[in-house]
């Protein structure tokens, strides 16, 4: 299959329309319009594949299974060693959901509004489900970068606590793509905001060269949610993926780093929410920590508890004013289907859950750390343990060492021996200003 040129593939529409072509990100630009002559109000598209551009066409998708059709007859699925399947006829699409209900063992019909959505919601003892939210994750970093770059929210005041944030994203961030973007970012910090960056009025002439470092990469953000999709446009999504972002971090980093990611988030928070309510909200919930955090258990719990207090309090306010997913309300998280040793027993006097918070801890490390990236470990997208994938992680090109801007050092040690340790740590290099430094392994960044 793979050696055949000029494979035209050919995506057919169930219920048709040109939206779902909205979410391939920067694949937009290889899809072309199947001109009818302007006889129908929904064209198809196509896209052109040949031997060099198919893996990359089609290796991120998410999707189980794809319809295509192949205008290349010399070639038969059945003379390669594929999962490729003949459908006899699919000359209407009525014909096209009979072979798919067929072969899927279903029963969906033309006129279903379900959202798929509805069907993971129903399921939600299935922890495989969060496998899907590594691509939210990466949308929502980026996202989040975008709003910071469009509101021009990096200023004097601010911009120390966001490269305190990039700092947990280059060592913890659950993609090697965003851990990747992250670094460069950093690296170039220096460069992009230099001392006389806002007093000498350029950030309109710079803006160009800042947006063109995608954190998370080229293909991102693709405009569109999975694990986070709510059955509305306007619930969960960017929120969803937010959170879920700062729940993986809280499970990758160590002791040592506890407070730094709590103060970096919180910081990061205080700084560059958009919605004023949800900052306020979420800072003077940092702001009555009175202890230091000294373990990575202790903070991981803490952001697991003040997310469902935020769940408890938009649960009444979306219930009050109709603004709420219906398909996915604000709960009390985990669940008990999800978590049964998360569960002590409930104190019904004051309508409270009785936590065994150890098993909680165990349930979220695993949920949000091993679980949530097994789709890129089976991928080799995280990363693998080879010295030239953690060289290419942390962008070593001529040097080997990186300068951190403004106070903040990255100092790279690569060893020539092939079995050789690798090293990564953060330094401070100015007297007035102080940034969190430990030592991290390169496998781990």
């Amino acid at each position: 299959m793979y050696s055949i040129l000029g494979l035209l593939l050919f995506i057919l529409f169930v219920y048709s329309s040109a939206t779902p072509f909205s979410s391939i990100g920067s694949r937009r630009s290889i899809l072309r319009e199947v001109s009818d002559n302007n006889k129908s109000d929904h064209p198809d598209y196509a896209v052109e594949l040949n031997s060099t551009n198919f893996d990359d066409v089609l290796k991120d998708t998410p999707d189980t299974y794809a319809v295509v059709e192949f205008f290349a007859h010399c070639w038969e699925p059945k003379q390669e060693k594929s999962d490729l399947h003949v459908i006899d006829d699919a000359r209407t699409a009525d014909l096209l959901l009979n072979w798919i209900n067929l072969k899927l063992g279903s029963s969906f019909g033309l006129d279903d509004s379900k959202f798929e959505t509805e069907y993971l919601s129903s399921n939600i003892s299935d922890p495989g489900q969060i496998v899907k939210a590594i691509y939210d994750v990466e949308e929502a970093t980026s996202t989040a970068f975008d709003i910071i770059l469009e509101h021009k929210m990096i200023k004097p005041e601010t911009h120390a606590s966001l490269i305190k944030f990039l700092q947990l994203l280059v060592a913890h961030h659950p993609s090697r793509r965003c851990r990747k973007g992250s670094a460069e970012l950093l690296v170039s910090f220096d460069d992009l905001y230099p001392t006389d960056f806002w007093s000498n009025n350029e950030q309109e002439a710079d803006k160009g060269s800042v947006s063109n470092l995608k954190i998370c990469g080229k293909d991102v953000p693709r405009g569109y949610w999975m694990f986070c999709r709510g059955s509305k446009n306007d619930t969960r999504g960017f929120s969803c993926g937010l959170w879920v972002l700062l729940h993986s971090l809280s499970v990758r980093i160590e002791d040592g780093e506890s407070q730094f990611a709590f103060n970096a988030t919180c910081d990061f928070v205080r700084n560059f929410f958009i919605c004023e309510e949800c900052r306020q909200h979420f800072y003077k919930m940092c702001s009555s920590v009175s202890s230091t955090f000294n373990k990575a258990h202790d903070y991981a719990l803490w952001l697991w508890s003040t997310h469902n207090k935020v769940n408890e309090r938009l649960s009444k306010e979306e219930s009050s004013l109709g603004t709420g997913d219906p398909n996915f309300p604000k709960t009390i998280w985990p669940p008990k289907q999800l978590c049964p040793s998360c569960y002590l027993g409930h104190d019904h006097r004051n309508n409270k859950i009785e936590w065994n918070q150890d098993e909680v801890y165990k349930f979220l490390v695993t949920y949000y750390g091993k679980t949530i990236t097994s789709l890129y470990n089976k991928d080799k997208i995280v990363g693998n343990n080879g010295t030239d994938r953690a060289i290419e992680d942390l962008v070593v090109e001529a040097s080997n060492a990186i300068v951190v801007p403004l106070g903040a050092a990255l100092a790279i040690a690569v060893a020539s021996c092939a079995f050789g340790a690798l090293a990564c740590y953060w330094r401070s290099h100015q007297k007035s200003r102080k940034y969190f430094h430990h030592l991290h392994s390169l496998n781990n960044i």
